[in-house]
């Protein structure tokens, strides 16, 4: 590493990856004349780096010193050992690592990058020159939910634009991905928010039970109805009535759900009596309703009545670079719920987990690590060997 004092290097026309949380910092990094002759690209933190290297050719790579959700000292250490013919250097709020010297390149003086306080001040055109250059602001997580990748952000940026209307969600994804915390979500960033959020699950209610559950049923409606009872469509009074694995639904309730979708109004099994109701509608489903349709087991009106606004949530093999801060996350809870002191994940580490195959997504991934958890024991480093148990078919060769 240069001594202070000495030139930085950076190699004519060659790609350089900037890897930080703060896009604002990236930007008005990219923006120095150090740059000038060299093509860019950006992660937003130490997993989405990794990705990026997977997917394009760079010469250099730039760290920041405080990464969101790796050690930059480690991650650079992995990425010489893979890819050692790319240089690797550091930013930093404070102060700047010099890169190592190379062929072809470019003298600068160590000032050119050394601090954020020497790089161009942000001003009120901050963020439509982020967005002219394609990098859009980022869009906070919802509650409950960890990912700054794009498309996790797309999937934030829609609940937040539907969630103040009575618009019927349709929610797609496979299990575990976590369709019901955007549910709730949308729910809690709702004028309804103060009003019950009630789930159903229409995978758990036997077809015989479906009617009475969802829209309640009167005395002697049927054998065991000893008394009047109000549905889950009642209780969600004022609030949000979530329909989880909606492909579930049996055929004879999708005409009567289709109905209470149209006008709100609910008539309890048993009843003459018709009350109407003021909910608004969530729907999840982890199978393709499209092709329910063209079997014939889902009603095509339902399907089209529910999908009014759309919300596809990725699965986490399209976005492997927030597995870093998800696992670090779980990691966190797992170690405040019992008071043992935190646990962190090595670069070595992390990337065994960004190799693995999550069939179950993030849910089987909150799994391993508790699993993890327990086989490190005392041990504060999590290490690629704690995965060996009870992962040989998830992790790649």
């Amino acid at each position: 590493m240069a001594a202070a004092g000495a030139q930085i290097y950076l190699p004519v026309r060659n790609r350089v990856l900037i890897a930080s949380a703060d896009p604002l910092f990236r930007l008005r990094a990219m923006k120095k004349a150090v740059f000038a002759d060299c093509d860019y690209e950006q992660a937003v933190g130490g997993a989405h780096a990794l990705a990026k290297l997977k997917q394009i050719t760079c010469t250099n790579v730039l760290l920041d010193r405080y990464l969101p959700d790796l050690d930059s000292e480690e991650l650079a250490k992995l990425i010489q050992k893979r890819y050692p013919q790319i240089t690797v250097g550091f930013l930093d709020s404070k102060l700047a690592e010099e890169f190592k010297p190379g062929e072809k390149h470019v003298g600068v003086t160590p000032g050119a990058i050394a601090s954020q306080e020497d790089l161009p001040a942000p001003n009120e055109n901050s963020l439509s020159c982020i967005a002219s250059i394609g990098v859009p602001a980022p869009e906070e997580p919802l509650e409950g939910m960890i990912g700054s990748s794009a498309v996790m952000q797309q999937v934030y940026r829609l609940a937040r634009m539907v969630a103040r209307r009575d618009t019927t969600v349709l929610i797609t994804g496979e299990t575990g991905t976590g369709k019901e915390l955007v549910a709730e979500a949308i729910h809690k960033m709702s004028p309804r928010c103060r009003h019950p959020f009630v789930v159903v699950n229409c995978a758990a209610i036997p077809e015989a039970l479906f009617e009475s559950e969802l829209f309640g049923h009167a005395r002697g409606a049927f054998t065991g109805a000893i008394q009047s009872r109000l549905g889950r469509a009642h209780m969600a009074q004022g609030g949000t009535l979530f329909l989880d694995e909606i492909g579930e639904l049996p055929l004879s309730m999708q005409a009567k759900l289709l109905r209470f979708l149209q006008n709100g109004e609910v008539q309890r099994l048993g009843s003459s009596d018709v009350y109407r109701v003021d909910v608004r509608v969530i729907c999840a489903t982890n199978v393709r309703l499209t092709d329910l349709v063209h079997a014939k087991h889902f009603r095509e009106d339902l399907f089209y009545r529910m999908a009014v606004f759309p919300i596809a949530v990725p699965a986490l093999r399209d976005h492997p670079q927030d597995v870093g801060a998800l696992a670090n996350h779980f990691l966190s809870k797992l170690c405040s719920d019992i008071g043992v002191p935190k646990k962190w994940l090595t670069a070595a580490a992390h990337d065994s987990l960004f190799r693995a195959r999550w069939a179950g997504n993030v849910r089987e991934l909150q799994h391993v690590l508790e699993r993890v958890f327990i086989l490190s024991g005392n041990d504060l480093e999590i290490i690629p060997a704690n995965f060996n148990i009870g992962m040989n078919n998830l992790i790649e060769s």
